[in-house]
């Protein structure tokens, strides 16, 4: 089965736990069976291939998520990557050439496009193989996966199916709807359009060469910027005649705001947190080390991050967007290919921060003209290169470097540091890259 996963992007309504470079579905939130905990990527990611141990997974992402989407993933997976944004045309259309000019897929074979953060049981996974088979067949050029209605909401797109068989035709669409609408659609039998759809490669590339002008994957990776922004729906779903669904009775939630997402939280709080007695539909996220006490609340999210607190009622959390808007700051929390980083302190001109990187991971081979930058490292192993001179390093060790050395460490085993950056400038533009000969 090919799975292409789109993942979207800041999700600044999950605030502040998401920002401009960390996306809601890195947030590690689902508790595990063995006490840790994963993000929305890493458990479809794991339903996937729990489901389809042979899956290939492609996931359509901007360059700002591709450092979290590796750390949590690690290497293997595959990803199309989208120079700027473009909405969902042209970033399926380019996951669709990757596939077949990149990857050597057959365009007689069909891919599952869906979210990568929906909430689903596993029953949604072998929805998605049939929905592949249903697409080999080729009775339609697309075929949708239709979720059963649980109530009448104003935030999906309805599809109204030509008959009651399973799979059946389409007989038509409706917008997101009122309440009053969408309760009529659901008397007529519409399901939701959760965004999830299988088609035949070779059809999406023969759309795509009707409505631009491209010669192959490198072309069209090259010309990317100058495509028309349009969705996969206006400019394929719209304009297609032959659309089956097949219908989808599991669970299905699309987490995008606190209201759902603490909905679908299997205990109360995560991180450090304490609730009295009296605390009712109470729950906690927080990522600082140090206590939140909650008392006397009801239908109350509280969230915790270096990036600000979040104290809210749950159904006002919806309408965050507008008030997270006008917060300007710094970036306080990353996570990158190597590791992560958090920013403890920030002065005139200094900033100090705590780094971890991954075991055999290391920073790339870089320099800054403004600034002299300082490490600590307080636990693990590993080594330095400063100027072309490796030091083996461990905790206790101190390593400065003045504006234009060029310096990067290498960790052994998982490796924490404290980096002091000192300098009248203090900016992520200020860096130069080198290949590291070694």
């Amino acid at each position: 089965m090919n799975i292409i996963l789109l993942s979207g992007g800041s999700g600044k309504r999950l605030w502040p736990l998401s920002n401009d470079i960390r996306s809601k579905q890195f947030i590690k939130i689902f508790k595990k069976p063995d006490g840790s905990y994963e993000s929305m990527v890493q458990r479809v990611y794991r339903q996937i291939k729990e489901a389809d141990p042979a899956a290939r997974v492609t996931i359509a992402t901007s360059k700002s998520q591709i450092s979290a989407i590796h750390n949590q993933l690690g290497q293997d997976v595959g990803i199309s990557l989208e120079p700027c944004r473009r909405d969902t045309f042209p970033a399926i259309l380019l996951a669709t050439a990757y596939l077949v000019e990149e990857m050597g897929v057959s365009p007689r074979e069909s891919v599952v496009v869906c979210p990568v953060d929906p909430y689903v049981e596993d029953s949604y996974f072998a929805a998605l193989k049939a929905l592949s088979a249903q697409a080999d067949k080729g009775e339609a050029n697309l075929v949708l996966m239709g979720i059963a209605p649980t109530y009448p909401s104003e935030k999906y797109g309805y599809i109204l199916p030509a008959s009651g068989e399973n799979p059946a035709m389409v007989s038509t669409f409706k917008e997101k709807p009122t309440a009053a609408a969408a309760a009529d659609y659901i008397r007529q039998g519409a399901l939701w359009n959760g965004g999830v759809f299988a088609y035949q490669l070779g059809y999406v590339l023969e759309k795509g060469h009707q409505l631009i002008d491209f010669t192959d994957y490198r072309d069209l990776f090259d010309k990317y910027e100058t495509l028309q922004k349009i969705s996969f729906d206006y400019a394929v779903v719209e304009q297609e005649e032959k659309i089956q669904v097949m219908r989808y009775q599991g669970q299905w939630k699309d987490l995008g705001t606190w209201n759902t997402l603490t909905e679908a939280m299997e205990e109360p709080s995560v991180g450090k947190a304490m609730m009295g007695g009296s605390c009712e539909n109470v729950h906690v996220i927080n990522e600082l080390n140090l206590p939140i006490l909650a008392m006397g609340l009801r239908d109350v999210v509280i969230s915790a991050s270096p990036d600000g607190i979040l104290v809210s009622d749950k159904e006002q959390s919806s309408y965050i967007k507008p008030f997270v808007d006008k917060i300007d700051q710094q970036i306080m929390f990353a996570e990158k290919s190597w590791g992560s980083f958090r920013v403890l302190d920030v002065e005139a001109q200094s900033m100090t921060i705590k780094v971890t990187l991954n075991p055999g991971h290391s920073m790339n081979y870089h320099s800054h003209r403004l600034r002299d930058e300082v490490w600590v490292v307080t636990s693990g192993t590993g080594r330095t290169i400063v100027d072309g001179m490796e030091q083996q390093v461990g905790p206790g060790d101190v390593i400065t470097m003045e504006a234009g050395c060029r310096h990067t460490i290498l960790a052994d085993s998982e490796l924490k540091l404290v980096e002091v950056q000192l300098g009248r400038e203090i900016t992520v533009h200020d860096k130069q890259k080198y290949a590291l000969e070694c």
